[in-house]
């Protein structure tokens, strides 16, 4: 018992001052409170939920009876039809004219036998014959015209002689307000000396019965289901002229009873009401509150002086020194009592102070070593610029000599002026990153005097989403491919090629294609160049001639910090696919560089 005792002793010393006081709090105060006040919502609320599923049932029991009235109600109207003889002679026998057929459903209209009830706004009724003889209208109907429609053929397709029906017309009748309909149906085959086929229907006004149901004021959601489909709500569900709804399966319910009407399933579904344990709780409000009061105010007023007393200030200690991972470290302003937690405090401002002197030293010599760091970089960049200056020229100066020794020198004028450009953008170093725009400018240009050197034998297309033209690139960077893809693609193949320069947007990424249906690679040669394109640092620059997409490769590395990727793909005899893939959260437009 001790060995227990003092492992529980060594456990909670383990616990801040806070959490003690909180675990007492919890224990003494909240637990039994939770406790003694759960039994008695506990029954309270087994006593509400008895008493209400007894008014669940009460509920499903008076809806179950208005629906046997209103199916009986109807059914008993068939009856009258199904036993008439009259009625079932008329549908029987053969009209050799449609003069002769109205006369008789004159004098059948006129007996009124089977209008009791019908056409008063709440029901309808239809019967039909296997009688060709019979003209369609009013409530008579030949049973070849509508032997397809669902009703019909639902009761020919069953074994019983009396049968209910919830189903939706949907668009067969576009004009109708109502297109969810309730049909009673029964076979006409009481004479069984009367061979042909016949049968009634009586359809039932939806509208009339779903307000019936509303009416009722049940205290309580309730649905009426055939399946899964709900034909009738007192909440108020969607437009009669839409179809009916389905079950989800989240319905939360309180009651169901099945039911059969005509050896129809049908549900009664009473649905739990959301705030029943919130209405038991209004009901004993005053109770509830003085139980509070009690086991709770006093207890609480005690845990928030002591909380004042020790645990504020523990916290105000707690979190100065939370600064000093942040390294901004704060004295405490306000060094409040005389005790042990008092002398704490003003031990830890004089650290505070301390610190402070040493972090300055600290603090000078770090902004030293980032000032060497940056100037390292930017002789680096001088270093990749003085590389690709006369790398680039020499191929276009090249291309005007070729020219000029084929053609002479009638188009040297503008074969100047175009390069004019390229030299402009290339030697003004003073801003090493360029919109994509004015990049896409330069490309123009140079392949512009790239086909005066290769006629037809080149062929270029530049397309770009509006949204790409704005984003800031290392200067060259696309020029330095695209001349690539000249000199090293287009040059050695002697049918026309095709140079494409697309860029786009895509799942948060800048993507840069530059494909050329020139040569292509050797296929030893393009892991070689992958890895010089994804790995290229300023040593291996240094150290080789050919530089051309490795100096590109790297200044995207480095103003994007090493986020970019590069994909490489080429055929021989079919050409070198290029793609540059850019996060777009490491750019800047020149909109948002202005």
């Amino acid at each position: 018992m001790n060995k227990l005792w003092n492992l529980l002793e060594q456990k909670i010393n383990d616990y801040s001052i806070k959490k003690k006081l909180i675990l007492f709090y919890i224990l003494c105060v909240l637990l039994p409170l939770f406790v003694t006040d759960s039994v008695i919502l506990g029954v309270l609320y087994g006593g509400e939920m008895k008493e209400q599923k007894n008014e669940m049932k009460n509920v499903a029991s008076a809806v179950e009876t208005e629906l046997i009235y209103a199916f009986e109600e109807a059914a008993e109207m068939l009856n009258v039809i199904y036993i008439n003889r009259s009625v079932n002679e008329f549908l029987e026998k053969k009209y050799e004219s449609g003069l002769d057929y109205y006369e008789a459903s004159r004098e059948i209209e006129e007996r009124n036998f089977y209008e009791v009830g019908v056409g008063t706004g709440s029901t309808s009724l239809v019967m039909c014959a296997d009688n060709e003889t019979i003209v369609n209208g009013d409530h008579f109907y030949r049973l070849s015209t509508i032997k397809e429609e669902e009703w019909c053929r639902k009761l020919r397709e069953s074994d019983n002689d009396i049968m209910i029906q919830f189903y939706y017309i949907g668009d067969k009748n576009p004009s109708a307000f109502i297109k969810r309909k309730i049909s009673v149906m029964r076979r006409l085959d009481y004479y069984k000396d009367l061979k042909c086929e016949k049968m009634a229907r009586i359809d039932l006004d939806y509208s009339t019965m779903s307000r019936k149901i509303i009416d009722m004021k049940y205290g309580f959601p309730v649905y009426i289901c055939s399946g899964e489909r709900i034909v009738f709500s007192n909440t108020g569900l969607s437009s009669m002229k839409n179809d009916f709804e389905c079950l989800t399966g989240n319905e939360k319910i309180g009651y169901r009873k099945k039911i059969e009407i005509y050896d129809e399933p049908i549900q009664i579904l009473i649905m739990q009401p959301e705030s029943d344990i919130f209405m038991l709780l209004r009901q004993h409000l005053s109770l509830i509150f003085l139980m509070l009061a009690v086991n709770i105010l006093l207890p609480g007023i005690m845990a928030i002086v002591f909380n004042r007393s020790i645990v504020s200030r523990l916290t105000i200690l707690n979190q100065a020194f939370d600064e000093v991972e942040a390294e901004s470290l704060k004295a405490i302003e306000n060094v409040q009592g005389k005790d042990e937690i008092g002398n704490l405090m003003q031990n830890y401002n004089r650290m505070v102070y301390r610190s402070r002197e040493l972090i300055k030293t600290v603090y000078k010599d770090k902004m030293e070593r980032q000032k060497m760091d940056i100037a390292r970089q930017k002789a680096e960049l001088l270093a990749l610029h003085s590389q690709i200056n006369p790398h680039f020229l020499f191929n276009v100066l090249e291309g005007i000599r070729m020219h000029s020794i084929i053609k002479g020198e009638t188009e040297t004028a503008e074969m100047i002026e175009r390069l004019a450009i390229l030299e402009r953008q290339n030697v003004n170093w003073k801003q090493d990153v360029v919109s994509i725009r004015e990049e896409l400018m330069l490309v123009d240009a140079y392949l512009k005097l790239q086909k005066y050197r290769f006629g037809d034998r080149l062929s270029y297309k530049i397309d770009m989403q509006n949204e790409v033209f704005d984003y800031m690139l290392p200067k060259l960077t696309l020029a330095t491919f695209v001349e690539n893809a000249c000199v090293h693609g287009i040059e050695k193949k002697s049918v026309p090629c095709w140079i494409y320069i697309r860029g786009y947007v895509k799942e948060e990424w800048l993507c840069l294609e530059i494909e050329d249906t020139g040569v292509g690679i050797e296929e030893d040669e393009i892991d070689i160049l992958r890895d010089k394109m994804r790995n290229s640092d300023i040593e291996s620059i240094r150290q080789n001639e050919h530089v051309g997409m490795a100096n590109a490769c790297l200044r995207l590395k480095i103003m994007t910090v090493d986020t970019v990727k590069f994909e490489l793909e080429s055929e021989l005899g079919v050409g070198t696919f290029v793609l540059i893939k850019i996060p777009l959260e490491n750019l800047y437009t020149h909109i948002g560089k202005e």
